[in-house]
């Protein structure tokens, strides 16, 4: 249903940094990076860009995205690396049984307070 999705970034490279390496543990890949005007553009995804980062200013509120894991070791290892890159503890890896049977998800806020998640619908 959605194509494509994008942040805005205060501090481009550290957000650019951020991303790489906590989504990179999920198999998605920084496939795009330019500068367009005044603006850098990043765009991350798997086979092609699905998620786009650009530089900007912080906006009101919060964004909620969540990142699929394909088992509960990348959602271990997506919170840990978002962790170590800058990120916010938002909820530790573990089950959500008030959202179904099998979810197990992780939440971090990344360096723009984005609420940001890894989730497995898989049983362990």
């Amino acid at each position: 249903m959605i194509d494509h999705v994008g942040l805005s970034a205060t501090d481009f490279e550290k957000s650019k940094a951020f991303y790489a390496e906590a989504l990179g543990t999920l198999g998605i890949k920084l496939l795009a990076d330019w500068t367009f005007g005044d603006s850098r553009i990043a765009g991350f995804g798997i086979d092609r860009a699905t998620f786009w980062l650009h530089s900007g200013k912080k906006v009101r509120g919060e964004a909620h995205l969540a990142f699929r894991a394909r088992s509960h070791a990348e959602v271990n290892a997506f919170y840990s690396v978002a962790l170590s890159m800058g990120g916010t503890d938002n909820g530790a890896p573990g089950p959500r049984p008030h959202y179904h049977a099998n979810y197990y998800g992780a939440f971090v806020l990344d360096p723009d307070g984005h609420n940001i998640e890894a989730c497995c619908h898989e049983p362990e």
